[in-house]
């Protein structure tokens, strides 16, 4: 048995577990979430779940995945006072200490991708384990990263994707993008797959629709779609049907013929809009590329803990 600790660590929760790097088969042990405006920093963060893990010795390696970007092994969230770095997480106590992207984390996980963790979207296509994996998701922002994979091997590019800009595809999505434009000036593809996002999309829809809009969160509209209100629903079914788009896009940019998978806070509540609506038709939708697309699996990632297990298999793989 080679225990270590993980974490899955963004702007309101964190999340811990452990893993024996030596089983056949990585899997989540005694995992808990925390929610980090009661801790006054990361280090407080990761004595409690061990204190409450009741350990007599911290295992020796740690893996933490983060939402944003990572740079010489550390990173500072912006919406919170913690500083997370491996140097710090080494003075918690921890001989070996991995920093890695949430969706670095979630593209290294793609392989233990299963069915009984992944809502299928469109026809039933078994992932090729010796292609590309695109991993995409809407939450806070929007996450884009893929397990590239050839020849045998396999590496993780880490993007931010979720800043190029917004293509529209019909009249109607034209007029969104003038609304926009109108507020924030050039409109990324976060400006609208997103939970704030989905809440600006929803307003300029009102706006286009004639309607005064009655949601002011984006838990609101969420909420509001799935009781049934109109405006709502069309916003949710716009942002999935965008979002369909937007994956068949990073399918040809990435080559991803091994799949394409959504991730993230806000797409899991919504797969009855993503299996009544258009996201599989948007995605196939490239003209002349059609055909590449059609044999390309998609789904939405409905696994608790995936970001959790890619770290694991992160510093599974790593060399301290």
């Amino acid at each position: 048995m080679q225990l270590a600790m993980v974490g899955d660590i963004g702007g309101t929760h964190a999340r811990f577990a452990m893993v024996d790097l030596a089983a056949d088969r990585l899997e989540i042990d005694t995992p808990e979430t925390l929610l980090c405006s009661e801790y006054e920093s990361m280090d407080a963060a990761v004595r409690h779940y061990l204190d409450r893990l009741g350990a007599d010795s911290q295992p020796k390696s740690i893996a933490i995945a983060v939402a944003g970007p990572v740079v010489d092994g550390a990173t500072i969230f912006t919406n919170m006072d913690w500083t997370v770095s491996e140097p710090r997480l080494r003075q918690t106590g921890f001989a070996h200490a991995l920093l890695i992207n949430d969706y670095e984390a979630l593209a290294s996980a793609a392989p233990l991708i299963t069915s009984q963790h992944c809502h299928g979207l469109g026809p039933d296509l078994a992932q090729d384990m010796d292609k590309t994996v695109a991993i995409l998701g809407a939450g806070t922002g929007f996450g884009v990263a893929a397990l590239v994979r050839g020849n045998g091997c396999e590496a993780i590019m880490a993007t931010e994707g979720g800043h190029i800009a917004f293509a529209p595809t019909d009249a109607y999505e034209v007029e969104i993008l003038s609304r926009l434009m109108a507020r924030f000036g050039r409109v990324s593809i976060e400006r609208i797959l997103s939970g704030p996002g989905l809440l600006s999309l929803y307003i300029a829809m009102c706006d286009i629709d004639g309607h005064p809009p009655s949601c002011d969160t984006p838990p609101q509209v969420t909420t509001e779609a799935l009781a049934g209100d109109g405006p709502a629903q069309r916003a949710v079914a716009r942002f999935c049907s965008i979002l369909g788009s937007t994956a068949g896009d990073f399918a040809l940019s990435y080559g991803a013929k091994g799949g394409v998978y959504i991730a993230g806070g806000v797409s899991p509540r919504l797969l009855n809009f993503f299996d009544s609506g258009e996201f599989r038709q948007r995605f196939e939708a490239k003209g002349r590329f059609a055909s590449y697309l059609q044999s390309i699996p998609t789904g939405v990632i409905t696994h608790p803990y995936l970001a959790l297990l890619g770290a694991a298999r992160r510093l599974q793989g790593h060399s301290f």
